[in-house]
């Protein structure tokens, strides 16, 4: 894992946020000095830690993660993850749903 990469990711969801280092570290019980050290890419940071920031940025693990956007993704698969990171839970299961019956419905009317 790219820690400098990370921690820019951090940084940049943070600020996104209007969240100050302070801010952070204290939704997350931590020292301002450690979430420094971590936008840095100077310190690793903990499975655990990881969850609560990202939770406190809305933001999924996955999206602090990604190393690499593939140069195969369209537009429309960008649109589709920023859409998919900017919804609630509700909204992620509704989404899901409605994605299923589509596929479901168009599926059927293939083999017809």
């Amino acid at each position: 894992m790219d820690r400098i990469l990370l921690g820019k990711r951090i940084r940049e969801e943070r600020l996104r946020c209007n969240l100050t280092q302070e801010q952070l570290a204290e939704l997350t019980d931590v020292s301002t000095t450690y979430i420094g050290f971590v936008e840095r890419g100077k310190r690793s940071i903990t499975l655990e830690k990881l969850i609560d920031i990202s939770s406190c940025l809305h933001v999924s693990i996955d999206t602090l993660l990604h190393d690499i956007v593939p140069a195969t993704q369209s537009p429309n698969d960008l649109q589709l993850q920023a859409l998919w990171d900017s919804a609630t839970h509700d909204e992620q299961s509704l989404i899901l749903s409605l994605a299923e019956t589509v596929l479901s419905h168009t599926r059927k009317n293939d083999f017809t």
